[in-house]
């Protein structure tokens, strides 16, 4: 889809556990957040006490880190997938959009190892309205710049009640960071990326890589009755859900997620 490199040299690091640990994990962030919405899983019992280096890697461009060129998923894909070949990463863990571009690497064959899926989205139908609607109006000439800056002012404050009181300082900050001109860019080749693949359940499927969906289980992202179906009849493809929970699953629940996670990279 894209001639540019698929290497990235700016990537937003955050690393923790032993440097010779004999499995390395990399974790992607979601859409707008960084590196710290995985600090609680990270310092999570589970994984910190684990033999297991943990590499986060926030999206380029994200919370206000420096963007690649091409926005296409598939290229964050191919550029994610160079990392963990990079970092000798065995397992990818993703958020929401970063699970998208975990989900992308399996079934471009960018990544052959097991992927934890954490709220991803399998179809525009399923995806939050809100974030919907601003990239509707993220199209319109005149109103796009306006929705969006808007929009990257207002969701910090929206955020506040979904967040662990002792987090939601530090988390609405990272999130403050991001520039209004970048997410109506990226969201748009998000959504773009949703219409190419109608069926994104399939496309998981057919990947063959050992895969964990994991969804809080009162998440904003949907998942219809088909989707789900289909999720359970896929061989290779473990459905979780997490009590008490929203669509900031690791962050709301670091312990049940690291645990699972753990489970995962030792096999």
């Amino acid at each position: 889809m894209s001639s540019t490199p698929r290497t990235f040299d700016a990537w937003d690091i955050k690393e923790s556990g032993p440097a010779d640990a004999g499995t390395r994990v990399l974790l992607l962030p979601g859409g707008m957040c960084s590196t710290a919405f995985y600090d609680d899983l990270m310092a999570a019992p589970p994984l910190a006490s684990a033999p297991v280096r943990l590499v986060a890697a926030t999206l380029p461009g994200h919370a206000g880190t420096t963007p690649p060129h091409d926005l296409s998923m598939e290229n964050y894909a191919a550029l994610a997938g160079a990392l963990a070949a990079e970092r000798g990463c065995d397992v990818v863990v993703g958020h929401s959009i970063g699970a998208n571009v975990a989900l992308e690497m399996a079934a471009g064959g960018l990544f052959t190892g097991p992927v934890v899926l954490l709220s991803p989205t399998f179809s525009a139908s399923d995806e939050d309205k809100a974030l919907a609607i601003a990239n509707s109006l993220g199209r319109v000439p005149g109103i796009g710049a306006l929705t969006w800056s808007g929009l990257v002012k207002l969701t910090p404050r929206v955020m506040v009640s979904r967040l662990p009181t002792a987090r939601r300082e530090a988390l609405t900050a990272e999130f403050e960071k991001n520039d209004p001109a970048f997410c109506r860019q990226v969201i748009r080749h998000y959504f773009d990326y949703l219409d190419r693949y109608p069926d994104l359940v399939s496309r998981l499927r057919d990947s063959g890589a050992p895969a964990w969906v994991v969804r809080g289980d009162h998440d904003d992202v949907g998942l219809s009755e088909d989707e789900r179906a289909g999720l359970e009849a896929a061989p290779g493809v473990t459905l979780v859900s997490v009590p008490d929970a929203g669509h900031l699953v690791m962050v709301e629940q670091p312990d049940t997620v690291a645990e699972l996670v753990a489970q995962v990279a030792l096999g």
